[in-house]
């Protein structure tokens, strides 16, 4: 499926409805979803509210899950945003993780819709919907099977403003995909590949670490002007609860944030690694006395590389973890910018803690996966030096 296309935005509907009704629907939907679209995109409809909310008391607050707070960003954008969709394998039904839950009867099957199990298709679906001036958020089930959709967000959705000189753009589109070690997923539910696309010039990539940081930042994505991978730690889903505001707000992308504040050494990490990182950190305070700054890159294209910049400064120290393989890892872009712009105070080589130059493995996962153990040790071994 291609990006580009001459035809009007039509409703999911087409993807679910029996094949005895597809040329039917087709022709009616299209005429009467393209006329609604037009309206609403010149309509006095309200965008996504993009305020910020610092200083949020507790009593506009409550205890939610990972998986909660990406549904609650969902319904607010739906809601606040008549041109949003939402679409992908088994979303009408709630989704394999139930992120998805409720949409479907809130907002009815011409804006929360299945799609065939093509990924590719998807994302080339959500393309040319956010060309035709829609807001789409496709889901890619895993985010292992992403790769089949690789030719349409690199060569269409990443270059699809630079090929027309800016007259048009598919900016709406943001691409949920679960990633990362899950406790029993094997070869093909476990890989963090988010650093094959911030190779790709024209794409934003997001990994929240946290329910608070998963509902600002998934708000944030979909109103951004710009296509966004935003990928979402499977194992945080339902094992962190954090008080999330209960309505709408962003939190600006290519901004981390220190969730730790410290003297000795910068450790840098994203999604899920956040909590390690954190855990490493008590564990030497406790036993070594060691003060860390935790970093939580929220963003890693654009990454934020003065506030790490800042830091290393400051501490003469870097360490950089995530779960995907250490080879070229976008843990690796991070310790060669950092050793450029803080060369002359770096009190140790920067170092890194990530996943193994392997396929995921299913019964070495607890080895595979970096952990505070791992961490620690690394800690120790770049303060000695």
């Amino acid at each position: 499926m291609k990006a580009a296309g001459t035809q009007p935005f039509s409703g999911g509907n087409v993807f679910t409805a029996p094949a005895s009704q597809c040329e039917s629907d087709i022709i009616r939907r299209n005429s009467h979803l393209a006329l609604k679209l037009a309206r609403a995109s010149t309509s006095s409809a309200q965008p996504l509210d993009t305020k910020s909310v610092p200083g949020v008391s507790a009593a506009d607050t409550k205890p939610t899950n990972f998986c909660s707070a990406v549904n609650d960003a969902l319904h607010i954008a739906l809601e606040q945003n008549p041109r949003a969709l939402c679409f992908g394998e088994d979303v009408g039904f709630g989704g394999v993780f139930r992120c998805t839950v409720g949409l479907f009867d809130r907002f009815g099957r011409d804006r929360v819709f299945n799609t065939p199990l093509s990924e590719q298709g998807i994302v080339g679906f959500g393309i040319g919907a956010a060309a035709m001036g829609a807001t789409p958020v496709a889901e890619i089930q895993f985010a292992d099977y992403i790769f089949p959709a690789i030719d349409q967000i690199v060569n269409e959705a990443a270059k699809y403003r630079y090929r027309s000189g800016g007259d048009f753009h598919c900016g709406g589109l943001t691409v949920r995909a679960p990633y990362g070690a899950v406790g029993h997923g094997g070869h093909y539910h476990s890989q963090s590949p988010e650093a094959f696309f911030t190779h790709v010039p024209g794409i934003k990539v997001v990994v929240p670490s946290g329910p608070k940081e998963a509902k600002g930042l998934l708000l944030a994505s979909i109103a951004d002007p710009d296509p966004v991978i935003f990928f979402e730690a499977k194992m945080l889903y339902r094992t962190v609860v954090e008080d999330v505001p209960t309505g709408s707000y962003t939190i600006p992308l290519g901004q981390a944030r220190i969730v730790r504040t410290g003297g000795d050494i910068t450790l840098v990490g994203w999604g899920q690694q956040v909590a390690v990182l954190e855990r490493a950190a008590a564990m030497v305070q406790e036993e070594d006395g060691i003060e860390c700054e935790v970093i939580d890159l929220r963003t890693l294209m654009p990454w934020d590389r003065d506030t790490v910049e800042a830091s290393v400064n400051k501490t003469g120290r870097l360490l950089v973890s995530h779960e995907a393989p250490v080879t070229s890892g976008f843990g690796a872009e991070v310790v060669a910018a950092i050793s450029r712009r803080c060369f002359l105070r770096l009190e140790a080589p920067p170092t890194r803690v990530c996943g193994y130059d392997t396929p995921f493995p299913l019964v070495f996962e607890p080895l595979y996966v970096p952990s505070a153990q791992r961490v620690a040790d690394a800690i120790r071994d770049s303060c000695r030096f």
